[in-house]
């Protein structure tokens, strides 16, 4: 097993996964602090590295793209101080972070583990309920459910709206967008049947970020909302097998022949169907052209 000590944290390798423990140091971000622990298994590693530097070193983990809710939805942008996968060494135990390194990537080519994009998380993503206050709102998500809360700072088009609540089932998609310069960011839900979203200080279902500390915790959120919805890489679910139009599909089932009698008798079928309000006027033009076409 390899382990390293640090002051803003423990990593520590058995073979299979790699464990990351945040410490208590004033350099540790509030992000890393309520992510806790992080286990990270083998198959989710890209590489490890160790950079030397004049003061301190560095240990960092790369995990493969696709693999972490988190990394998914914060396209490194996530300041160092918030980076769960960057850990500070000190110049005495470059020794020990060197061995780390050799021991992460002499597992990583033991097992042939795969360095490539993954289309599928291979990390949980954060611990729910988790509730955080940041910018003009506060979000709480249970798992199934995520509230949108406003503060003072909310436009008043948005906050007169009142809270907003939906299901992760009637989410498309989570974006998380970190303050730049003068800029604001967000934590933006699309919903599913959603038009074009209106600017972050209007939209009802985004929180504007205006630049603080806690602003990353806000990327937590996203990502355990991101890691229960369908992953942006996986392939598509291959097409099943054309159905056959509904007069030949009856008659395919019973064994029946296709002969003209059979054939007339279907149509109307069709037409006492449609009649019923059971088939719908696409659906009989479409079964009336195939019976009439084997005419």
């Amino acid at each position: 097993m390899a382990e390293i000590i640090q002051k803003d944290g423990t990593w520590t390798f058995d073979g299979d996964v790699v464990r990351i423990v945040p410490g208590r140091d004033k350099g540790v971000g509030p992000l890393r602090q309520h992510l806790g622990e992080v286990v990270v298994p083998l198959r989710a590693v890209a590489g490890v590295s160790h950079e030397p530097g004049r003061k301190a070193g560095r240990l960092r983990l790369r995990l493969r793209d696709g693999a972490d809710p988190l990394l998914q939805v914060t396209g490194g942008r996530l300041p160092e101080s918030s980076d769960p996968y960057l850990l500070t060494v000190e110049p005495d135990r470059t020794g020990v972070a060197e061995y780390f390194v050799d021991e992460v990537r002499n597992a990583l080519l033991l097992d042939q583990v795969d360095s490539g994009p993954s289309d599928a998380y291979l990390l949980p993503g954060p611990a729910v309920p988790i509730s955080v206050g940041a910018g003009d709102g506060s979000v709480a998500f249970d798992g199934d459910r995520v509230l949108l809360d406003w503060n003072w700072t909310t436009e008043e088009a948005k906050r007169s709206g009142g809270p907003r609540e939906f299901r992760v089932g009637d989410v498309r998609s989570v974006e998380w967008t970190p303050s730049r310069g003068l800029e604001n960011g967000w934590l933006r839900f699309t919903l599913k049947g959603a038009t074009a979203a209106a600017a972050p200080k209007y939209d009802p279902h985004t929180v504007e970020l205006f630049g603080f500390k806690k602003d990353p915790l806000m990327a937590l959120v996203a990502a355990a909302v991101a890691v229960r919805l369908p992953h942006p890489a996986a392939p598509a679910p291959a097409p099943g097998p054309a159905a056959l139009p509904l007069a030949e599909s009856r008659a395919a089932l019973a064994g029946e022949p296709v002969d003209h009698d059979t054939l007339l008798r279907r149509l109307r079928d069709l037409g006492e169907l449609h009649r019923a309000g059971i088939l719908t006027a696409e659906e009989f033009s479409a079964a009336k052209a195939a019976i009439l076409g084997r005419f």
